[in-house]
């Protein structure tokens, strides 16, 4: 597999995505569900059976954008990319540093 955008190989019977697209995918389809812009995609790991990533959503915008209310959501996508499940994993202010 290699890491440019558009290429793929094959996994089992369906041809998998690149990391590129995968993360691409993650953001839109999340979106898509949730009516939120996704802000990033903070991680993505190949699987077995497809692909996992973490989305960083603006949940509740606020002035100043600092105390905007974050959420992660971990996504699930089979090898070609299609989301297959998420959920929810944290909510935090914008403004606050993982220690």
């Amino acid at each position: 597999m290699t890491t440019q955008e558009g290429t793929s190989s094959k996994s089992g019977d369906q041809e998998r995505i690149s990391v590129v697209r995968a993360m691409r995918r993650a953001a839109d389809q999340l979106t898509e569900l949730l009516g939120r812009e996704a802000s990033s995609v903070s991680a993505v790991n190949a699987t077995d059976d497809g692909w996992t990533a973490v989305v960083e959503v603006v949940e509740i915008e606020r002035i100043p954008d600092t105390t905007s209310v974050m959420a992660s959501y971990r996504v699930r996508m089979d090898s070609g990319g299609e989301l297959t499940g998420y959920e929810r994993t944290r909510r935090y202010s914008r403004g606050r540093i993982d220690r």
